[in-house]
């Protein structure tokens, strides 16, 4: 097995891996094969797809947030699964303080297998939902950055995400469609929640035919008191005109 085509689809996003940083993505790979063997982390295994549709996809945020290694940025990665994109921005970025919070208690005990094994440092897994910790006395507003790549709508996306923002900040979220119509139906709910679309960024993964776009939302205000609603209620009723 070889990174090398991993190494020069990074160079893209001006990111340089040092012998370090390779090792660990070589252990997280193993540590996925091995317990996706006998729990669902994922349906991509293949050594060179996780390299390229979780690891480098991950590692796009750069170009929403070009100066993520220079700043001293808290982040959350919202339903982050098997540890995307949070893990492999911690690998590239160490100074990152970053949150993973997923639902599935089984998926945590993966995360903290990988953190231990990994050595990293100032990464945090929390077993929960998004609608309970993004309350006022759990964490909500305590970001600068919030991601996900979790599949879901752009409208409860983001009554999941805005509210861990802190006002000034930014929520990112990773998607692999062309998702027009979605993105017009979250508008009202993006404003709902505090928050103000920035800009679209469209991309392909390099060297392949396979489309990604991350919507940059800022948080502008607030996020109102009554969201996010209760547990379930974002997925069922999303916030859309």
């Amino acid at each position: 097995m070889s990174m090398d085509l991993m190494k020069k689809d990074l160079e893209v996003f001006n990111i340089f891996l040092n012998e370090k940083q390779i090792h660990q993505f070589y252990n997280y790979y193993e540590l996925l094969k091995e317990w996706n063997s006998f729990m669902n982390l994922t349906s991509i295994i293949e050594f060179d797809e996780v390299l390229k549709k979780h690891f480098v996809d991950s590692l796009s945020l750069i170009k929403a947030v070009p100066d993520i290694s220079q700043k001293d940025y808290n982040l959350i990665d919202v339903g982050t699964g098997a540890g995307f994109p949070g893990i492999p921005l911690k690998i590239v970025y160490p100074d990152l303080k970053i949150t993973l919070l997923d639902s599935l208690n089984k998926r945590v005990q993966f995360l903290n297998e990988v953190i231990n094994r990994l050595e990293l440092k100032h990464i945090t897994v929390i077993h929960g939902r998004a609608e309970d910790y993004a309350k006022p006395d759990k964490l909500r507003e305590s970001f600068q950055l919030c991601v996900s790549r979790a599949v879901a709508n752009l409208a409860t996306l983001s009554e999941y995400c805005i509210p861990f923002v802190k006002k000034g900040g930014y929520f990112i979220s990773y998607k692999s469609e062309k998702v027009t119509e979605e993105f017009e139906c979250a508008k009202s709910a993006i404003h709902l929640l505090g928050g103000k679309f920035e800009k679209q960024i469209e991309f392909l993964l390099p060297d392949t035919d396979i489309y990604r776009n991350l919507f940059v939302i800022k948080k502008v205000s607030v996020t109102p008191v009554k969201f996010p609603r209760k547990a379930g209620i974002p997925s069922k009723e999303p916030l859309i005109k």
